[in-house]
Formats: structure tokens, C-alpha cells, sequence
């Protein structure tokens, strides 16, 4: 355990702020989270390598530095309620869990939101509910949301996702079909307005939905797992 929590510190000094990430808040987030209780036992070595891991159905867990990224992007705040589409491992929403008041994450893999549940459940993030659901269609239940981050590219921003923002809220979203997938940072101005950023290329799984691509569509877009 001692090697992995060394694994885990020169990860964030090597990987996260060497390439910029600066957020006081993500990065002790970042260095608090251990990435390897989110993946399988036999992958533990590999926990603090520099790229995404599978996790099973055709998902995976994400860089760190991508999940820094994007969390450093969205501006996190210790009072903002967040929505995360993409559950996979539930390492993303144990980071943001550190940051935010409550974060909801939506899983469409009902077994990888029932490990994600549980394990999430056994590391005592109590801020945390996992949803069984279509995450192109967000959770409006609990909207609106500070921040919205979506670990699944997706042909547009979708129009619900948009609606569920508050007012100077956050969205960071991967969108346009695999290998040309642009990361995208909108935020929330007023009731119609809303300011873009274009935050550089990405390739992140499908969104499949109703407000994302169809299954059917989604052949040769997923990423390569092994990074």
C-alpha cells in the first residue's frame, strides 16, 4: 500500500501538475482518491498509469489527467451540487465527492453501477447517489446542477443536460463521433445564453441515449483501453 500512495503522489506531481493543473482542490482530491480501489485487484499495478484502464461492458476508466482536466475546467466549488453522466469505475465522482457538496452520477450498465454503488458505499461517500438511468437526459430530480461533467462524447451537447444547468453553472462534455471528439466547456449566462469554450481534441466512449447516439451508430467509437 506504501508503494501505491508513493504511485499516487508522483502522479499527481508528475502527471497533473506538469501539465498545468493547478486547482488547490482538485489536485488534494486527486492525491486523497485511490485509483486502485476502483479497478480490478489484478490491474492494481497499473494503477497509476499515465492512460485509461477497461472496466468491463466496453467502458473505462478514465486518465487522470483527463478526470483532473475536466474537474479543473469545471470550476468546482465546495457548495455546488454536481451531476456526473458516466458512473464506470466510481472513481470521477469519489474525486468530485471530495470537492462538492453532493454529486448524483447517472450509470446506463446496471452491473457497473451496482459495483460502482457499492464500492462507493463502502468508502463511506455518503455525498454521493448513484442512478440507474439515461445519462443524455440527465437527473432532473435534483436539477439544477452547478457543474455537469459527462465521461461520454456525445454528437451535441444535449438539450435537456443544457436545461439543467443553473445559471452560472458549468458543463464539460466531450462531444462529435470518436476520434474527432472536441472537449467542450459551456457555462450558463442566462435563460438562453450560453458561453462555449473549446478546451482541445478528446476520445471518450459514446453517449448512447435518447439525446446521444443510437447503439446501433456506435461501431468502432469506442477508445482504446489501453491508452
Amino acid at each position: 500500500m506504501a508503494d501505491l500512495a508513493r504511485a499516487r503522489a508522483q502522479m499527481v506531481e508528475r502527471q497533473l501538475k506538469c501539465r498545468g493543473i493547478a486547482d488547490p482542490r482538485v489536485l488534494a482530491a486527486m492525491a486523497s482518491v485511490p485509483r486502485e480501489a476502483f479497478i480490478a485487484e489484478s490491474q492494481r499495478d497499473a494503477a497509476y498509469v499515465d492512460g485509461p484502464l477497461p472496466i468491463g461492458d466496453g467502458q473505462t476508466i478514465s486518465q487522470p489527467y483527463v478526470v483532473a482536466m475536466m474537474l479543473q475546467a469545471a470550476l468546482l466549488q465546495p457548495d455546488d451540487l454536481a451531476l456526473e453522466i458516466g458512473t464506470g469505475s466510481g472513481y470521477a465522482a469519489a474525486v468530485m465527492a471530495e470537492i462538492v457538496r453532493q454529486v448524483h452520477t447517472i450509470e446506463r450498465h446496471p452491473r457497473l453501477a451496482e459495483i460502482a454503488r457499492a464500492r462507493l458505499e463502502l468508502m463511506k461517500y455518503r455525498n454521493v447517489q448513484v442512478h440507474l438511468g439515461d445519462g443524455s437526459l440527465g437527473w432532473p430530480d435534483a436539477a439544477p446542477f452547478d457543474a455537469i461533467i459527462a465521461a461520454a462524447g456525445g454528437p451535441v451537447v444535449p438539450a435537456t443536460l443544457k436545461g439543467q444547468l443553473a445559471i452560472g453553472g458549468r458543463l464539460v462534455m466531450p462531444v462529435g463521433p470518436g476520434g474527432e471528439q472536441r472537449l467542450l466547456k459551456l457555462t450558463r449566462q442566462s435563460e438562453t445564453g450560453f458561453r462555449e469554450e473549446d478546451l482541445g481534441a478528446v476520445w471518450f466512449v459514446p453517449l448512447i441515449g435518447a439525446e446521444g447516439w443510437q447503439a446501433s451508430t456506435t461501431a468502432g467509437m469506442e477508445p482504446d483501453p489501453s491508452g
